[in-house]
């Protein structure tokens, strides 16, 4: 029973819950929560997914239809979630594409919530604010509500280079001031930052993925594809919480999360797909 006297009863065995993902949903195509549990569930997690906007595709097709989901109906599915008893067991939350402030304040508020019910849950936030051959895609006011609200909750970030160079309001342009950028968001709960995308290598082949915690500082390479399919930050986020979960150090878990995309990637091309292939 609640405190009101309503009943609640437990989530069952059968209904635990491992991973709830607050991010975007599309009806065609493999971005935020369309690639992001999939991916889950191949690596054998139960996920719920939360949508902050539901479109019929992502942008960059002629038509898009679909929007921003009302704000009342998004607490109302965070509240759902409490109510029928799913974040019992949760063991990790991630959060990708918000849109706009709104949806910051409340997932913020929601957040601090869960971490006052499990000061260990983890926590992995994308900060998706754009990138570097776009610019802003959000409003780019949202950089400070990741920064003050959002980010001090979050185990670890996942921002590319451009996401992080909007949260510490600096142009990051070599290695050093990327692994200082990051540390700077260093916090009591926030213990990692891995940048995707975060700088080109001497061979514009390549590209590189840091892993940054206050003790080290972690470096992988990748080839750096043209023209990408959407969806491989989604992707990369939720096999490196995948990885976390079965107990990986972060370094590994972000290395493998990597290799993981980088082959789906190829993959893809390879099947000459539109949208990103998951491998199976």
């Amino acid at each position: 029973m609640s405190e009101h006297g309503e009943y609640r009863p437990a989530a069952s065995t059968a209904e635990v819950i491992d991973v709830i993902s607050v991010q975007s949903q599309v009806i065609y195509g493999c971005v935020g929560n369309s690639i992001a549990v999939p991916s889950l569930t191949r690596n054998g997690l139960r996920a719920l997914a939360v949508p902050t906007v539901l479109l019929s595709n992502t942008p960059h097709y002629p038509t898009c239809y679909g929007g921003e989901i009302p704000q009342q109906w998004f607490q109302g599915y965070l509240q759902a979630i409490a109510e029928r008893g799913l974040d019992a067991q949760v063991r990790a939350i991630i959060t990708g594409y918000l849109r706009t402030i709104d949806k910051a304040e409340a997932l913020a508020a929601w957040l601090a919530e869960m971490r006052a019910k499990k000061p260990h849950l983890l926590m992995i936030i994308d900060p998706v604010l754009g990138d570097e051959d776009t610019g802003f895609y959000v409003d780019p006011a949202l950089a400070q509500h990741y920064r003050d609200s959002l980010a001090p909750l979050a185990t670890g970030l996942t921002p590319n280079r451009f996401e992080l160079g909007c949260l510490c309001g600096e142009t990051l342009r070599h290695e050093d001031e990327i692994v200082d950028a990051a540390r700077s968001l260093l916090s009591q709960h926030t213990k990692w930052v891995v940048v995707t995308s975060a700088a080109r290598s001497d061979d514009a082949q390549q590209m590189k993925v840091f892993c940054v915690t206050a003790q080290a500082v972690s470096v992988t390479e990748h080839p750096c594809y043209p023209d990408p399919p959407k969806g491989t930050g989604d992707l990369f986020t939720a096999e490196m919480t995948a990885g976390l979960l079965k107990g990986l150090p972060v370094a590994e878990a972000a290395r493998q999360a990597g290799l993981f995309a980088q082959q789906c990637v190829w993959r893809t091309r390879e099947a000459g797909w539109r949208e990103l292939k998951l491998m199976e």
